[in-house]
This record gives C-alpha cells, structure tokens and sequence, in this order.
C-alpha cells in the first residue's frame, strides 16, 4: 500500500480521532520468531519448538512471541505513515496492550493505525496512536495497542 504522507507535522492535528492508514500484509515466520527468542532470550517452546507446539499446543503449532508482535508496530509506522518537515521521531511509550488472539506462524498481519492524540511539546508534537493489529482471515484481532511517539520538527 502507499504510504500515507503529511507534509508537516501541523498536518496531523486535524486527523485526530480518524483512521490514518493501514499497513502492508506482513507474513510471520518461524525464522523471524527464532530471531525474536533468541534477541529477547525467550524460549518458551508455544514459539520455537514446532513439534512440540504441534503435539501441545492447543493452536496445532507454534505462535509468535506477543512482544514481537508489539514490536512490529514499529516498523508498520515507519514504512506507512511518513511526515514531512521533521528531523526525527521517538518512541515515548505504550499506554495501553493487550493480545487479544495468538498470531500462528505462518499467518500474515498487519496495522490499522489511528491518531487518537495530538499535543504540542517543546519542538515538535505528542502523537498517541491506536493501533490494531490484524491477522489475515480473523475477525478478532490479535493484538490493540496504544502507543505514544514523539516527532521533533
């Protein structure tokens, strides 16, 4: 999908309260969850031992770890929503997640993101986003989270 573009970041404050964009499918691999357990030191076999997933698990096979899925809000953001006229953007926090459905390996998710706050500060601008991640073929998604960023123009 294109990505969404704001020419500054004055541009956002009257989308407050609105869908700003959706991201790209992204499918989940076991390899990139592999890399997730061994960043994190998270093991747990429901994320990294097929077999066994498969044998005990009650979703027939292994799931991605939820703070990867957290984590990939990230780079949703940033290959989606591109704001011009500034020099940098940080993550400020999470207010809110939950994880609502497992996401298997082999599914594809993605991002619906929303502003649900804008505040100036110093330099640049608060943003409080929605986010819902959806997995492919589901109602219920996976994951909902609000998260707080800062853009410094």
């Amino acid at each position: 999908m294109p990505r969404t573009r704001f020419d500054n970041l004055a541009d956002l404050e009257p989308k407050v309260g609105t869908e700003i964009a959706v991201s790209d499918w992204l499918e989940i691999t076991q390899a990139r969850v592999d890399r997730f357990a061994e960043a994190t030191d998270d093991h747990q076999w429901i994320h990294v031992d097929p077999e066994r997933a498969k044998r005990d698990s009650p979703y027939g096979g292994t799931i991605a770890h939820g703070y990867l899925t957290l984590s990939l809000i990230a780079g949703f953001m940033a290959n989606t929503v591109e704001i011009g006229g500034t020099r940098m953007g940080v993550n400020y926090g999470t207010n809110r997640v939950r994880f609502t459905d497992p996401v298997p390996v082999g599914s594809r998710i993605r991002a619906r993101i929303g502003l649900a706050k804008y505040e100036a500060v110093p330099g640049g601008a608060q943003l409080t986003w929605n986010v819902t991640i959806e997995r492919e073929g589901s109602i219920k998604p996976a994951m909902v989270a609000e998260t707080v960023s800062r853009r410094y123009v």
